[in-house]
């Protein structure tokens, strides 16, 4: 392994080296560095040209320029651009608000997308499975561009205009419905009765929920409260509990079910505790609550501690999450009122001169967030449920899955520790990539929503043939393409043993 790590690390390296010097001498040569001053009128004039032509040294050659550079990035010094603002205090702001737009919409798209791609192939050819693949297909086929803008104008636009008389019209109500009992008959395995069943049971649940939310006006005032914490919680106990440990043994079962009791009933012990907490208390809830719910599994696991703990510790979380969650939501309201009804915001980062509580301050944050997320979510996920879909198939027709069936285990093992496992091989491989461009920034989005991150750093060093900040932006994201595919080189033999990588 050192060997591998070792030579990756000697081979990468020549390669960002000869990769640095082509991209600095092509963003020298690719225009004048001194357009905008050569067109100016002021007295000024020359004097503006002679301390930029000795900034950026353009009286030397360009090979002279790019060692010059080397030797700086060798003592840790990015240099300045044209303007004489320092690059690494560029880079440090660029990143930051890169990080914070992409990298939850990303992880989001790998999650989800891969939970969805499993299930549309272990359902395969049903009414879930062609649903999920026309909806793919629709989404990895839509313009960035033109996602961004339709988001804008009816996610923002016309929902911030709704909020404020929050009724549900009953055709909507009626389409609503048939989208839920459309979703619960897809999701449904087994005959045409049962599936007609599940139909008319989630027509009535949705039906139901969505003329209760519009008569109590609940989304001008939202929030969850313990009981649906609680029930939100036990479906969460029951479902990690089925795929970490099964239901024969009730050890783990019963040991997530008082995890998600005691998180419930947290959210009004804490409530105190809650009401303007810093980010340190909340990492200090959180590892409170892996402690206890680990210690919980540990007590009722018996001979499945081990899964026990798994499936306590995550429930406990879920369910922390719930709570965090409804904290949120009860102060939408207060929110929504100081930024003038206007909760969904179309631009920018977050809310100039805002001051709030922490909810509050989060909430802006959010509602700056969501459009260029959802916008950066439906592509990837699309791409995510192809390939875990495909992968899944490819996987379930090998001869040892075959092989575990046929040896009596039950299908949740055969699933998730034979499949599963060797399934996410190719996902590791798109993963690598994908976490590596989007250190990058979204280029499209940020111009957008006006983010400024990685992206607008780049294509504004490009226009304005400024060498500095395009050289940041390639060694921050060469590096990181390099270390995360050597990541996903040594993830692959953790996932299938007979990889090696001597």
């Amino acid at each position: 392994m050192i060997i591998f790590i070792a030579r990756r690390l000697v081979i990468s390296f020549f390669v960002l080296l000869a990769a640095t010097f082509i991209i600095f001498v092509l963003t020298a040569l690719s225009g004048d560095p001194l357009e905008d001053l050569r067109q100016d009128s002021s007295p000024q004039k020359a004097l503006k040209i002679a301390d930029r032509v000795e900034r950026m040294q353009l009286d030397d050659p360009v090979v002279l320029r790019y060692v010059g550079w080397l030797g700086r990035i060798v003592r840790g010094d990015l240099g300045v651009n044209r303007d004489g603002q320092d690059v690494a205090t560029l880079l440090g702001d660029s990143l930051s608000s890169t990080l914070q737009l992409v990298l939850a919409a990303t992880v989001l798209a790998i999650t989800v997308g891969i939970v969805i791609g499993i299930v549309s192939a272990l359902r395969q050819y049903s009414g879930f499975d062609y649903t999920v693949t026309f909806a793919a297909f629709v989404c990895f086929s839509l313009p960035l561009f033109w996602v961004a803008v339709m988001l804008k104008q009816y996610v923002a636009i016309e929902f911030n205009n709704w909020l404020k008389d929050p009724g549900i019209p009953p055709l909507v109500i009626g389409l609503l419905a048939l989208l839920g009992g459309l979703t619960f008959g897809a999701l449904t395995m087994g005959d045409r009765r049962r599936r007609l069943i599940s139909f008319a049971v989630g027509l009535v649940i949705s039906g139901t929920l969505f003329t209760v939310l519009s008569a109590t006006r609940w989304f001008a005032d939202p929030g969850l409260g313990t009981p649906l914490i609680l029930a939100f919680g036990l479906a969460a106990a029951v479902g990690f509990t089925v795929l970490s440990a099964g239901l024969q043994y009730r050890g783990p079962l019963y040991a997530a079910l008082a995890a998600a009791l005691i998180g419930a009933l947290s959210s009004q012990v804490l409530g105190s505790a809650l009401a303007d907490p810093t980010w340190l208390e909340i990492g200090g809830l959180l590892l409170l609550t892996i402690a206890v719910c680990a210690g919980l599994g540990y007590a009722f696991g018996g001979l499945q501690r081990q899964q026990a703990i798994t499936a306590t510790v995550l429930t406990g979380v879920f369910t922390g999450g719930m709570v965090f969650l409804d904290r949120m939501l009860q102060s939408f309201a207060a929110f929504a009122t100081t930024v003038r009804g206007r909760p969904i915001s179309t631009i920018g980062a977050r809310t100039p001169n805002y001051n709030g509580d922490f909810w509050q301050l989060n909430l802006d944050s959010a509602g700056h967030l969501l459009l260029p997320t959802m916008a950066l979510i439906l592509i990837s996920l699309a791409t995510y449920t192809r390939y875990s879909r495909a992968s899944m198939l490819e996987v379930m027709n090998q001869d040892y899955v075959r092989t575990a069936r046929a040896k009596g285990l039950p299908e949740r093992t055969v699933v998730v520790k034979h499949a599963f496992r060797n399934g996410l091989i190719p996902i590791t491989t798109l993963m690598a990539f994908d976490l590596a461009g989007v250190i990058g920034g979204a280029v499209v989005t940020e111009n957008v929503f006006g983010w400024r991150g990685m992206g607008f750093m780049f294509t504004k060093g490009l226009q304005e043939v400024d060498p500095g900040p395009v050289m940041a932006f390639f060694l921050v994201t060469g590096t990181t393409i390099v270390v995360f595919n050597m990541l996903a080189d040594i993830l692959y033999a953790y996932l299938d043993p007979r990889i090696r990588l001597s």
